[in-house]
């Protein structure tokens, strides 16, 4: 039986609809749920909505027109705008703005699949007059809106394997598990990236997103890449850059305030879903039959961390550390001006904060994450 599992980011957003005028947009990969999240957030709506698919030509042309008189003609009595997925309407960002300039009493829901378009032109028609939200496969604090913490660790080794794209919890059956993340992987993944910018072969970032999920949890050297896939290091930082900015993968970089020997070059990559990850690399083995936990164990935490932040809205620079001697911490917050480091082991296994960043971070807390008690650490 199906679950509903409700979006932590509603409230706040039904929220900002009602407050003011802003525009509201919500940002995300393709199937994570946007549009389920605005049908909601429509039904709660008490007034006319005018609901604009970008896909339909006829409301491309007045959308793109920068005409005030069209644009106000085609909002006319209605209470709340909803467009969806509105990075395929050109000069979506000015228009937006005619319309918050010109009809102030309207509400506007946005959605966009990739924030490269969308985002550089909210940016620069916005400013002061937008909220925006990301959404991502399904976070753990949302799951615990259903179940309990038992409940909760007993579906690790799902999420482990098959990620948190919404569809996947109404979905029995491994076999068609897959078939789904094959589904996204194939008609959906790469999609934006080709779209929205000049690259033709899409044969180079398959294959540089295939190398990134072997080197989860390790650092990246753009040069040891464009070596493998003959492109220049250059190529292969735009290429990380299309990937993050489509919502693929994020990255960490080294943290360093004292010491030379520490470790600030590469950047470490992760990937926003696992089940993404592990369809990239054919590998949808049991837990407890794979030699990839640990890097599973650091991604998924780091995704759910990540999610926490985001949706609680606590604002913190985010790193990994390491040294050249090989003292590491695999994750490390600066936070309301604090230090904190996290070593993530899997199962109950313990650990040291390595004496290193005691010494050079005397002020800063170190903690250790596990099976025992991750929950504390995503939720």
């Amino acid at each position: 039986m199906a679950v509903k599992i409700p979006r932590i980011v509603q409230k706040t957003i039904e929220q900002r609809l009602s407050a003011s005028n802003k525009v509201v947009i919500i940002y995300g990969p393709r199937q994570v749920g946007k549009t389920t999240l605005a049908m909601d957030i429509i039904a709660n709506w008490r007034g006319r909505v005018l609901e604009i698919s970008a896909d339909e030509p006829r409301y491309i042309d007045v959308l793109s027109s920068r005409d005030s008189a069209k644009l106000k003609s085609l909002v006319a009595g209605y209470d709340l705008l909803f467009i969806d997925e509105a990075q395929r309407v050109p000069d979506i960002g000015i228009n937006l703005k005619i319309l918050h300039d010109q009809s102030p009493d309207l509400r506007t829901l946005v959605t966009g699949s990739s924030s490269f378009d969308l985002a550089k032109s909210v940016r620069e028609a916005l400013t002061g007059r937008a909220w925006t939200y990301n959404l991502y496969p399904i976070a753990y604090m949302e799951l615990s809106g259903v179940y309990n913490n038992f409940e909760l660790d007993a579906q690790l080794d799902q999420r482990l394997v098959y990620g948190s794209y919404p569809e996947l919890f109404s979905i029995p059956n491994q076999a068609d598990k897959e078939d789904y993340l094959y589904e996204i992987g194939n008609a959906y993944l790469y999609k934006d990236i080709l779209e929205l910018s000049s690259i033709r072969d899409s044969s180079k970032i398959r294959d540089l997103v295939r190398l990134l999920a072997y080197q989860v949890g390790s650092e990246v050297s753009r040069s040891e890449l464009g070596t493998a896939l003959g492109m220049s290091k250059d190529t292969v930082g735009s290429y990380i850059d299309l990937l993050e900015k489509s919502f693929v993968v994020f990255r960490l970089s080294g943290y360093s305030r004292n010491l030379r020997k520490e470790v600030t070059r590469n950047d470490r990559i992760y990937f926003y879903d696992l089940g993404i990850r592990n369809m990239v690399l054919d590998n949808f083995k049991p837990v407890g039959r794979r030699d990839d936990v640990g890097a599973l164990w650091e991604n998924f935490l780091i995704a759910e961390r990540m999610k926490k932040l985001a949706y609680t809205r606590t604002h913190a620079q985010t790193y990994f550390w390491r040294t050249y001697t090989g003292a590491e911490l695999d994750y490390i917050e600066h936070r309301e001006g604090s230090l904190f480091g996290y070593e993530f082991k899997f199962g109950s296994k313990t650990a040291k904060c390595p004496a290193t960043w005691s010494q050079a971070y005397p002020d800063s807390k170190c903690e250790l994450v596990n099976r025992t008690n991750y929950l504390d650490f995503v939720l």
